[in-house]
């Protein structure tokens, strides 16, 4: 039985940073997740995808967000099971979860935070009728090694964020770049589509609107797929057919575990803590709903910091937890010389 402060169900970056938050409270922390490393999303399906929106980070890729988080909260030693999913959960008659897994793994705490991403999820596929017999041979879902397509001709389909950051960046690295959207308008962020629209301008990319891919030809691997563009075909070399539509996601077992769920997210109060319909399980991140919720990770940060200053007061009612900030207090494995330059810091501030 591995027992901890608080059990973090999802090693993505909120989980991550509540590692932080809680460690800063003498809370220890414990992760599961069902991928063999921690990082989400981030770190398995886009680790090298830009962040434009992280403070003070103009721009930084998945991958290296994952492992400044992982830097930041070593010194608060957390555990890990990786590899494994959390499929039940029961409660003791002393107020403590046990969690175990589809390995057997089980895990004791008196709160448990669902910090599970979207969950687990699968694209959205476009109905072609070769499809299947494409798929990594030309096929991707997703761009986990932009230098994989390097030097090559790629065609993306869709009209969200994801279709068009992927355009942009793989401009710079493929030989061609062809982006088809089904409308005129675009889902994404203003920003990339006034980005995406330049550089068709330049004729750097090729954009075609008002059109969808219908067909994908090639012996063994894809070599060519046609676009039908209102009524009209047009065919295309290609190496790489990326299409970006999306993912389905599933809460998997958490769905059964009592929660309340609208539309594959849990429902939490916002208005404190982003605690659950039950006592003593919260959820933070893209996994959890609320009047006016963002997903996005920035938020997840916020939502883990109120999560572990709940946490502290509900697993020690009689203590009075004084918020300190960490200029002056530190974190632990700093040495007194740290601290202390810390303190100095703050007073000629003051």
């Amino acid at each position: 039985m591995i027992k901890t402060d608080i059990l973090i169900i999802g090693a993505g970056p909120t989980g991550l940073f509540a590692v932080f938050e809680a460690g800063l409270l003498k809370l220890k922390c414990h992760l599961i997740d069902s991928l063999p490393m921690a990082g989400g999303q981030c770190a398995e399906i886009y680790p090298k995808k830009p962040i434009y929106d992280i403070p003070s980070h103009p721009e930084i890729m998945a991958g290296d967000l994952i492992k400044n988080l992982e830097q930041q909260i070593a010194p608060f030693q957390p555990g890990y099971t990786l590899g494994e999913s959390a499929v039940s959960i029961e409660k003791t008659e002393d107020e403590q979860f046990i969690v175990t897994t589809d390995q057997g793994t089980q895990h004791q705490a008196p709160v448990v935070a669902i910090a599970g991403g979207l969950g687990t999820f699968e694209p959205r596929k476009p109905p072609l009728e070769n499809l299947k017999k494409f798929e990594n041979q030309g096929v991707n879902y997703i761009v986990k090694d932009p230098e994989f397509f390097r030097d090559k001709k790629v065609v993306i389909a869709g009209g969200g964020d994801s279709a068009l950051d992927w355009t942009i960046f793989l401009e710079n690295v493929a030989e061609s770049v062809t982006l088809v959207h089904r409308r005129n308008e675009f889902r994404g962020a203003l920003d990339s589509v006034e980005k995406v629209q330049v550089l068709k301008n330049e004729k750097r990319i090729k954009l075609i609107t008002h059109a969808e891919v219908t067909a994908l030809k090639g012996s063994e691997k894809l070599e060519q797929l046609t676009v039908t563009q209102q009524g009209t075909t047009i065919d295309l070399k290609c190496d790489h057919f990326i299409p970006l539509f999306g993912l389905t996601p599933k809460l998997g077992p958490i769905a059964k575990w009592g929660l309340k769920i609208e539309k594959n997210a849990i429902v939490v109060d916002n208005s404190l803590d982003y605690q659950t319909n039950i006592p003593g399980i919260y959820a933070i991140g893209d996994v959890n709903t609320y009047p006016g919720k963002l997903k996005l990770i920035l938020c997840g940060f916020h939502e883990a910091t109120l999560m572990c200053q709940s946490a502290f007061k509900r697993i020690y009612p009689d203590k009075r937890n004084v918020l300190k900030y960490t200029t002056v207090s530190g974190i632990n494995g700093f040495d007194g010389s740290q601290k202390q330059a810390a303190k100095s810091t703050i007073k000629s501030i003051e």
